[in-house]
């Protein structure tokens, strides 16, 4: 299945997951026959020879500067493979490091199969402890594990919710919110840092260090106060003091070994001065785990498998949104759109048009006509009906399903919403499996996508797109004014935006950290049909070529702050007006609902509350919002403000201190979220400031520039840089 890094790349193959091992070992064995030779045998890789040619030739051009990445959902073998081309590449120590693992107590206990076959034999087990997870839902189909969970005489569960795992539990305890608790964890290099709350506990929740440790200690004397009813802070500074006592008994054995391998902290001064520093620093200096030597072995190499045969492929997928059906409670998430599909409020069955026309749901001329016809998967005698969503740039004979659905004790937002495909997850088939049965039911699903949502003109050029070799050339547009420019600058910051398409992934933590920061309701499924989703900011999907594996461009789109706003010239109230620093206001109080605004804002990102969203009266939702941003009601238009109210707070920081705003000390919240560094904000009057030097770059314009708004939203095009060589596929 697409996605955000196949989107953006500059050259990307689509294939079933099972065909990925053919293709790794032939790229292998076309880099190195005599080392690699053995590893292709006779079969065929599903791969255009000439692109293994192509692409084997471009790594070996860039050895010690290339990498070979495989994705967490790929076998051991693959996983194998792409170790050893890394290191016939050069490129361990460069581009590739590894490092020795922590020492640590040894793991008792065995797989999630072992502890189902043991609650299901005749020995049994007398309690059992699930520490926040929900192996109800997520266990695999096979293993039954709520059938054997209940055989367990004793069952405890610590959770934040009372989720399906719970309600076969005896005891559900409420586990502490991670934004509330104590604790420590290593980064991926190693380093220690301890986990410090951002909020006092709301609900008297117990994290899994407190609950272990109640149970650690039952038993000890009443009298005994000192080891009661621990708390987390008390237990990771204890442990951390206990290492920092090199007389003390207790952690002799991991202090050992931590000092054998070069881990063990630089513990000086007093043990307060050194928690304290490591407190406020946020990291535990000394603790980066050493790199590590590795050699290839020469016996790692297994003899091909049978082929794949053509049968279809079912593929599991964490939800974008939802990851494993822990975040299905919110409505945030549940009402984002997914990147590509745009779909919300649900998961779909994903298929590529050739598929949708081979099995007969769509013919040949309009494959999308599949879309919401609803069909059985069958896979190893477990069935689950979904509904049909045509992909372009899905692998052919495969499809796509996203867990995390069709929950029945998330709450009152996720309950229902979906379908769950663990249904169909197998223990030995966790990611991917060949063959599965689909059916056609002859009943539809009605889907609520934003795909096709606030359409902007299609005759017009919206994303400039372009190669390395052959850059876009931006247009030239002509700006007439009957105004004196000159006359109407204000001594004042003048704010603006440039988003890089070259960086966006599509991912939209934007959308959801913009929904998080400016109080936007959420409206559900049937109000996201009827086109009135009230994201602020939206991302615009764009494909480009053969649907079968095409070109695909990101386009977030808010509210342009157009120097000439169109908006501001109908609204018989004037409840949106110009600032002196550039923003294109809206006050709502003036607001009457007229909608005059959203019609004629050619960019169409301007939100009405059609119904009353917003919820005023529920007490547990007043601290979910943002008190520096107005609740909205309904009759009020509202949009983007650039975060006017961090711009101020940046203002007033700034008047205090007798000083300019420095560029990136007003950050948006969808600059602050995004991953990419795609969105740039500032001060356009500051000529050194990073957001007025983007607009002076070769690749930089605005949308839809010719009806000439003069957005202070611009974007820099987007550029590929294929390999010339590369055949298309």
């Amino acid at each position: 299945m697409p996605s955000g890094t196949g989107s953006i790349a500059d050259h990307r193959l689509p294939l079933r997951s099972v065909d990925v091992e053919a293709f790794a070992r032939a790229l292998a064995a076309k880099l190195d026959a005599q080392r690699f030779g053995r590893l292709a045998g006779t079969a065929t890789a599903p791969v255009p020879t000439n692109w293994i040619d192509v692409l084997a030739s471009d790594l070996t051009q860039h050895r010690g500067r290339c990498l070979v990445i495989t994705g967490d959902r790929q076998t051991p073998l693959v996983h194998a493979i792409a170790h050893a081309i890394n290191a016939f590449l050069g490129n361990v120590g460069s581009t590739v490091t590894y490092t020795a693992s922590p020492a640590y107590p040894p793991p008792e206990g065995g797989s999630l199969r072992e502890l189902a076959d043991a609650m299901e034999s005749p020995e049994g087990i007398d309690a059992l402890l699930v520490l926040g997870c929900n192996p109800v839902y997520t266990a695999p189909a096979d293993l039954r594990f709520a059938d054997r969970m209940n055989r367990v005489p004793l069952r405890i569960h610590l959770g934040l919710y009372r989720d399906e795992t719970a309600q076969h539990c005896h005891w559900h305890i409420p586990e502490a919110h991670f934004l509330e608790s104590w604790g420590d964890t290593r980064s991926h290099d190693g380093t220690v840092s301890f986990v410090q709350p951002l909020i006092a506990p709301l609900h008297d929740g117990k994290t899994a260090s407190e609950l272990l440790a109640s149970i650690a200690l039952h038993g000890v004397p009443q009298g005994d106060t000192a080891n009661q009813d621990r708390s987390g802070y008390g237990i990771v500074r204890d442990y951390w003091g206990s290492l920092f006592n090199s007389a003390n008994p207790s952690n002799q054995e991991i202090r050992a070994e931590w000092d054998r391998q070069g881990l063990l902290p630089a513990f000086t001064g007093g043990f307060e001065t050194w928690w304290q520093k490591a407190l406020r620093d946020g990291v535990v200096a000394g603790t980066k785990l050493p790199g590590k030597t590795v050699t290839l072995s020469d016996n790692w190499i297994a003899p091909p498998g049978p082929t794949p045969g053509d049968g279809l492929e079912l593929d599991f997928r964490a939800d974008p949104a939802l990851y494993d059906g822990r975040f299905a409670n919110n409505g945030w998430l549940q009402e984002l759109p997914r990147p590509l599909s745009k779909l919300t409020w649900d998961n779909a069955v994903y298929i590529s048009p050739a598929t949708a026309v081979k099995f007969g749901f769509a013919s040949a001329d309009r494959p999308e006509l599949a879309n919401e016809k609803v069909v059985k998967l069958n896979f190893r005698g477990a069935e689950v009906e979904g509904p049909l969503w045509v992909l372009p740039g899905h692998a052919d004979n495969a499809v796509t399903v996203h867990l995390g659905h069709g929950r029945t004790a998330a709450g009152r937002v996720g309950n229902g919403v979906g379908f769950n495909a663990y249904k169909l997850r197998m223990a030995n088939a966790r990611w991917f499996a060949t063959t599965v049965g689909v059916q056609i039911t002859g009943r539809q699903h009605s889907l609520a996508t934003t795909q096709h949502h606030h359409l902007l003109p299609n005759d017009r050029t919206l994303v400039h797109s372009g190669t390395v070799q052959n850059p876009p050339q931006m247009p030239h547009v002509h700006r007439l004014s009957l105004y004196d420019e000159a006359e109407h600058q204000h001594p004042g910051n003048q704010w603006g935006m440039v988003v890089d398409l070259n960086t966006c992934t599509g991912c939209s933590a934007c959308v959801v950290a913009c929904q998080a920061e400016n109080n936007i309701p959420v409206v559900g499924k049937e109000q996201v049909q009827r086109g009135r989703a009230m994201h602020w900011l939206r991302i615009d999907t764009y494909y480009k070529g053969d649907p079968a594996n095409p070109r695909t461009f990101f386009q977030p789109v808010m509210c342009q702050h157009c120097e000439n706003a169109p908006c501001e010239l109908v609204c018989p109230v004037a409840a949106t007006v110009h600032s002196d620093d550039g923003l294109n206001d809206m006050v709502y109080n003036r607001c009457v609902g007229t909608r005059y605004c959203s019609n004629n804002c050619p960019y169409k990102v301007r939100r009405f509350n059609f119904l009353q969203y917003a919820d005023f009266t529920t007490e547990s939702l007043r601290l979910m919002r943002n008190p520096e941003v107005t609740v909205r009601s309904r009759g009020v238009m509202e949009k983007c403000t650039y975060c006017v109210q961090r711009i101020r707070g940046g203002q007033i920081a700034a008047q205090l201190q007798d000083r300019t705003i420095l560029d990136g000390e007003v950050v948006t919240a969808c600059q602050a979220a995004c991953p990419a560094g795609a969105i740039v904000f500032g001060d356009l009057k500051n000529t050194n400031a990073q957001a007025a030097r983007l607009r002076n770059e070769p690749l930089h314009y605005a949308l839809l520039d010719e009806l000439n708004t003069r957005p202070r939203t611009t974007y820099l095009a987007a550029l590929k840089n294929p390999n010339t060589e590369m055949p298309p596929t």
